[in-house]
Parts: structure tokens; sequence; C-alpha cells
């Protein structure tokens, strides 16, 4: 019997190793297309913002220009207009403390030491740290430090700054958008189809009482954060594409859609692993599992992909919300049927699953509430 276990918790390893692996390559993957993509806008964006700045502006100096424009599409995927609008103000601040100053004192390092601090300390104020006090900060040092060689080049600095800005947004906005529908489809699919598939394997798990199983089950579940948040991430970038890019409005219903379930996903997925956990519990105390019980973590799993393929399908989740009812229903027929401490705990966390997989399809808390409660005294 221990070497049969110790044969099982070795091919539990060696699942659980090959997942990770193959999880990280379909990461870098997916992380490699969007850095092409930010590459393509950041080379568009500068030559725009040069173009516009030397030969329309008519500035000499267009260095910072292109330099803004650079990094508002190297900002973080989510939130980047707002990001764009702080870059701008940070590259203000930097030209002001860095020509109030060098007007004064003149140029060296000690007025270098002065200018950054004064630039970092009222973006802090102003803003609170982050890509603001940066910014301020880097514009400031290039300030003291161009400003002997390059003199009375605050108006057309300032001028540069806002057009790099304004020309960053234009081409992540209307010139070359991000496609968010794909976009979320990247990350959606692979994080739903873990989620689904990790519910059947432990209704798998349950069924046949395999304790090994189900620990594997938790671990790659554990492993899996990084998909649920980086859901959440696309969805909030793609929703902001959606509402500024004209070219992408169409897409605003079904966007909306995901946005509004990635957190409840993202409480679901955390809240399975945890019934997930007390799987392994009762299993591990050779609780009864009446069938019922199997069945209902698999129509939970069914729910979640259900729900992706209507979602993508731009359909009302009709069918997801059934089946979430129906894994309901079967684990109140396991509870009637008996159940230990852990596995009324596990029917507990499933209701709270199902609840927030309710939330995700777009049902109302109490009404998501008031569906479980009556779905479980079925």
């Amino acid at each position: 019997m221990k070497l049969r276990a110790g044969a099982g918790d070795g091919r539990a390893a060696a699942g659980h190793l090959r997942a990770r692996v193959t999880a990280a390559v379909d990461e870098g993957r997916h992380r490699l297309r969007i850095y092409v993509i930010v590459a393509f806008q950041a080379g568009l964006a500068a030559a725009l913002a040069w173009v516009l700045a030397h030969e329309v502006i008519g500035n000499s100096e267009p260095t910072f220009a292109p330099a803004a424009a650079v990094a508002v599409i190297a900002a973080s995927l989510g939130n980047r207009a707002p990001r764009a609008l702080e870059l701008v103000i940070g590259v203000v601040v930097g030209i002001g403390a860095g020509d109030l100053l060098i007007g004064q004192f003149g140029t060296g390092p000690w007025q270098t030491g002065v200018i950054v601090f004064l630039a970092t300390a009222t973006a802090v104020l102003v803003r609170g740290p982050g890509a603001l006090m940066a910014q301020a900060g880097g514009t400031a040092v290039l300030i003291a430090t161009l400003t002997p060689t390059a003199p009375d080049l605050e108006l057309p600095r300032t001028v540069n700054a806002l057009i790099g800005g304004l020309s960053g947004l234009l081409v992540m906005l209307v010139l070359l958008p991000i496609n968010p529908m794909r976009a979320i489809r990247r990350s959606a699919e692979p994080a739903l189809d873990l989620f689904a598939r990790e519910m059947t394997a432990s209704a798998e798990a349950l069924a046949e009482a395999d304790r090994g199983r189900a620990k594997a089950v938790l671990d790659r579940m554990r492993d899996a954060d990084p998909k649920l948040q980086q859901l959440t991430e696309v969805t909030t970038a793609a929703e902001e594409v959606v509402r500024l890019s004209p070219v992408r409005w169409r897409r605003r219903r079904i966007i909306a859609a995901y946005r509004g379930g990635a957190t409840h996903m993202e409480r679901a997925f955390r809240n399975s692993r945890g019934m997930v956990r007390r799987i392994g519990t009762a299993l591990h105390d050779e609780e009864a599992v009446p069938p019922d019980l199997p069945a209902a973590v698999e129509h939970l799993g069914e729910a979640v992909r259900l729900l992706n393929r209507e979602f993508v399908a731009a359909q009302e989740p009709v069918q997801a919300r059934a089946r979430v009812l129906r894994a309901v229903r079967e684990a109140g027929g396991a509870c009637r049927q008996g159940l230990g401490f852990s596995g009324t705990i596990v029917v507990s966390q499933l209701r709270t699953a199902a609840n927030d997989l309710l939330r995700a399809t777009g049902v109302p808390r109490d009404e998501a509430r008031r569906l479980v409660r009556e779905a479980a005294a079925d």
C-alpha cells in the first residue's frame, strides 16, 4: 500500500510539474504577443509625435515628443488614459522645477539633486508615488543636463510633451487599438477552461475517493491565481478601449458583460479552491460521499464552460445559470442523503461559489441569493 501510495504521489507530482511548465509556456506566448503589439504602437506613436512636433509645430528639438509618446504606450495595460495624463503632467512638473532652479542657481551636481528632489516632492504632493513622480523626476534630470547645451527650450519642451501624450493616445485608441475581444479570449478561455477542468477533476477525485488526485487539483488551482488576476486586468484594459476608441464601440456590451463578471469569477474560483481543500479533508477522514455530491461539483464546472461559451457568443447566459442551479440542487440532494462534517462544508462552499457564478452572469446580489436558497431546498 505504501509503495502504491508513493507511486501515486510521484505521478501526481509529475503531472503537477507538467501543468506548471505548460502554463508557463502559454503565459510566455501570450505576453510575447502583447509585447509585439505594444512595440508596433510605440514605434508608430514615436514617429507620429516627431512629425507633428518637428514638421507641423516647427520645434527644432522635438526630443520630448517621441519620448512622451513612448512613455504613454509603455504604461501598464490597464488605465492607460489616466496614466497618459499623469505622464504629461509629470513632464510639465519636471520642466517647471528645472527651469525655476536653473534660472536661480545655475547647473551642477548639487543643483541637479535639488531639482529632482523638488520635482518628485511636488509630484508626490499632487498625486502620490507612481508614474507622475517617476516622470517628473526623470524629466527634471533631463532639464538639468540638457539646459546648458540647449537653453530657452521651456515652452517647446512642454508643447512636445503634450504632443507626445496625445500622439500616444491617438495610436492606442484610434489608429492601432488592441482588439479587445481577442485580448479577452486569449486570457479568459485558458483561465475559465482551467477552472472548469479542475472542477471536473475534483468531481472525479471525489467519486473515486482519490485523495492524492484531490491534492494535485488543489496545487494546480493555487498556481492558477495569476491567470484569474490577468483576466481582471485584461478586461479592465478592454473596457477602456471600447469606451474611448470609436472603432471598438460596437463591442461595448460584450466587454461590459465580461468586465462585470470577472471579479465575481475570481471569487468563485477562490471559493471553489476552498471547496477542493475540504474535499481532500473529507476523503482523508473517509467520510461518506453520496453520488449527488461529485455530480454537483461536475455541474459547477460545466456551468463555467457554458458561461464562457455564451459570453463569447454575445448571448444571455441562460444555460450557465440553469447549470449553476442544478449544481446547487444536486448538492442539496447529497445533504439529504447524509454527509460528514467536511462534506457539509463542501456543500456550503459550493453554494457560495454558485452565488458568485450567478453574479458573474449578471444576476443581482439579492436575486442570486434567493435563487441559490430555493435551489438548495428543492
